[in-house]
Parts: structure tokens; C-alpha cells; sequence
């Protein structure tokens, strides 16, 4: 059975394509804007919603009034694009049906528009356009050209999307692959519960610790440098193009050192048990800011905020989102339990108790005098759960 996935590539375009991807990329964020405009205008003076079918629709006379402009570009990419603004408009009005905050659509900056996607190969795009060529991969788009690719592995399965996105002055291919072969693991008879956290990124129920690199922390005085040079700039001026590039790419290092380091982990975690049990956390709650209102500001509002901030560095969506993918493709099985508690509860006795848990690293049962690592007594916790969870689906 196969699995949908993603393999990206750096591109190695010439002066003259990079120029062009630029273009491509503020055309399409021109083309995302007038079309929120639009809509804006269209309920604001008519009271008339206007959807992605009769934007869609419009595509072939924007495109037949600025044939220089808007015609150069692959139309399935503008009506993704398109279809981009409308999702965020379903998420908006999913928000508001929730009762959470809503977050209205907003116009895209420079800088804030990053990706143009092609939904179909072989349709203005197309993947290893060159195949012939003895010893580099290209990627023809339209309006670009054969773009050069440095193809560091194989791709698999049945190319469907291609995407370009810029990273600071860095373009990268992103292909979106189905039918992708599984790869099962031989089976380990082994099962672990792991605990995320910020003092060691992963505990696991067997008492071993993945340490946080804390890439974030240890870039911090340099970031901070890069920082200030750009608050010195003058807006507008070349100077201050570059110090923006500059926090762009260190910001950028850090990304791709985060996921370096959760793929090593996942990947270790995967080979030695068939069955991982981890917190269902809700990150997003976890590192909203504590700072309140005017009128009822919040408590510890820093210590908030530093934790936030830890939490963040840590990559915990970023580990368990590859550490899902690890698992589907390994065969092994991975489940989400509930949270509550884990951190409380003795994994001896049962007993849950907020004094149970002395220091961040200390656990010592009030009840039966359980100690250990608050860590490894978390993670027992949630492989109980996740075997219990798997018990119960398994009788059903």
C-alpha cells in the first residue's frame, strides 16, 4: 500500500530564472490581494459573497488584459492560488463557527508571500523535464524555463503537485509524491510511551533521553546582531534589503537544524518499538501568550513567555508530524492518548496528586513513596494509556 509524500530539493536557477521566479511569485501575490480586495468590496457594497468559481472564472480576461503580466504564468497555478485564498476563507468562517478567534484574511506583504504551486505535473510544470541529460535533474515551469535541481535523493511513487518556494535568497522544489512505497520495519516486540519536553526533547517510558539542542537559544546573540543591524536601516534602501536577508537566513538555519535533529529522532524512535504512545498536546493552546488585556492583565506574563518560547524551539509539532509519517511508513503504530495528568500521576500506585511532582525533574509519590524521573514516570504513564487505548480498540 502506498503513502502521499514530500520530497524538497535546493533549485540552482541562473541569474536570469531566479529573476523570473521572483516575478512569478509577486505576480501570483498581486493576483491573491486583487482577489481579496474583490471579495472585501463585493460584501462591503452589495452585500454579495463572492466564491473561487467566479474568480476562477474571471482568470481568462485578467490574463488576456496583461498577456506581459498575468498571461506569462501557468493558469492552473493561478486558479491554486486562487484556491489558496478561498481555503483561508473557509478556515476563517470554520473559526468563527468554533467560537474562536476568527483572523480575517489579510493582504499579503512583501516577504509574506512565499510559495507558488502547480497542482498537476505535466501541467505548466514538469518534473525531470531533462531526462535525458547524463548527470543533473531540471524542472521545466512555464514562463520560467528548465530550472536546475540538486537532487540529493531519489524521488518515489507518482509526482501530483509541484511547488516552488523561496526561503530568503534560497529556491526550493517541493514535490508532493502518491502511491509512495512503504518501507516496514522488521518487528522489535517492543513498545514505548515518550514524554515531550524542554529540558530533554523526548523521554521515553525506559528511562533513555533525546537531549534539546535548543537551536533557537544557541543562535540567539548572533540572531540579535542581525537584528539590530536591520532596525538601523533605512526602510526602502538597498542596505536594508540585505540585513533583512541576513535574519532571513539565520532564522532559516534554524529551521532546517530543528528538523535535522527531529527526523534523527523519529527515525531512532521507529526502529526500536512497534508501538509509540505520545501526549495528544494541543501546542497551539500551550503557547498563547499570557499577557491578558488592559483590563485584566495577565500573571508571570515573562516566565510565560520564556516558556513559550522554549516550547517553540523544542519543535514538538515539527517532531511528531515526522515522527507520524516515520511511523505510517515503517508499519509501527502510533497513538495519540489524552494528557491529563500524565505528569501527576504515580506510575506505581495510581495516585495523582499536584505534590507529587516536587521539582521539574523530581517525582516522588505522596501516597506509596514512588520516586524516579518525573520524565520517565510521565512516559510510563502514557504507554498505560496508549496499551490501554489499543486494548480497547482491538475488543471493539
Amino acid at each position: 500500500m502506498g503513502v502521499r509524500r514530500s520530497f524538497r530539493f535546493l533549485l540552482r536557477p541562473t541569474a536570469r530564472q531566479a529573476a523570473a521566479l521572483a516575478a512569478c511569485l509577486e505576480d501570483h501575490r498581486q493576483l491573491y490581494n486583487a482577489a481579496l480586495e474583490h471579495r472585501r468590496t463585493a460584501y462591503a457594497k452589495a452585500g454579495v459573497t463572492v466564491g473561487y468559481g467566479e474568480q476562477s472564472g474571471e482568470l481568462k480576461h485578467i490574463r488576456g488584459d496583461d498577456p506581459d503580466g498575468q498571461g506569462r504564468w501557468s493558469f492552473s497555478s493561478q486558479q491554486a492560488t486562487l484556491r489558496r485564498l478561498d481555503n483561508a476563507f473557509a478556515a476563517f468562517f470554520r473559526r468563527v463557527r468554533d467560537g474562536r478567534t476568527p483572523g480575517f484574511p489579510r493582504f499579503k506583504g512583501q516577504g509574506r508571500f512565499d510559495t507558488v504551486q502547480w497542482p498537476k505535473d505535466g501541467d505548466g510544470c514538469r518534473w525531470d523535464s531533462q531526462p535525458a541529460h547524463p548527470t543533473a535533474t531540471y524542472v521545466r515551469l512555464q514562463g520560467i524555463g528548465h530550472v536546475r535541481v540538486h537532487q540529493h535523493r531519489a524521488v518515489k511513487g507518482r509526482v501530483k503537485t509541484i511547488a516552488v518556494k523561496r526561503e530568503g535568497r534560497r529556491w526550493y522544489v517541493v514535490l508532493s509524491c502518491d502511491d509512495v512505497p512503504a518501507q516496514p520495519l522488521p518487528a522489535t516486540g517492543a513498545v514505548a510511551g515518550i514524554d515531550l519536553g524542554v529540558a530533554s526533547l523526548v523521554t521515553t517510558s525506559g528511562g533513555e533521553h533525546v537531549a534539546n539542542p535548543r537551536h533557537l537559544a544557541a543562535t540567539a546573540e548572533r540572531l540579535a546582531r542581525a537584528q539590530r543591524d536591520l532596525a538601523r536601516k533605512k526602510r526602502g534602501s538597498r542596505r536594508r534589503r540585505k540585513a533583512v536577508a541576513r535574519v532571513a537566513a539565520a532564522h532559516a538555519k534554524v529551521r532546517r537544524q530543528r528538523l535535522d535533529g527531529a527526523h534523527k529522532a523519529a527515525l531512532a524512535l521507529v526502529r526500536a518499538y512497534d508501538m509509540i504512545a505520545h501526549e495528544d498536546l494541543r501546542i497551539a493552546g500551550m503557547t498563547r501568550s499570557a499577557s491578558g488585556t488592559i483590563e485584566a492583565p495577565g500573571r508571570n506574563v515573562a516566565a510565560k513567555a520564556g516558556l513559550n518560547r522554549s516550547i517553540l524551539d523544542a519543535g514538538w509539532g515539527v517532531f511528531l508530524t515526522i515522527l507520524a509519517y516515520k511511523a505510517e511508513s515503517a508499519g509501527r503504530e502510533l497513538i495519540a492518548v489524552n494528557p491529563a495528568n500524565t505528569s501527576r500521576t504515580c506510575a506505581r500506585c495510581g495516585h495523582c496528586a499536584k505534590d507529587n511532582r516536587l521539582t521539574q525533574a523530581e517525582f516522588r509519590c505522596v501516597a506509596c513513596g514512588h520516586a524516579a524521573h518525573a520524565d520517565v514516570n510521565a512516559a510510563a504513564n502514557i504507554l498505560r494509556a496508549g496499551l490501554a487505548l489499543r486494548q480497547a480498540s482491538e475488543a471493539a
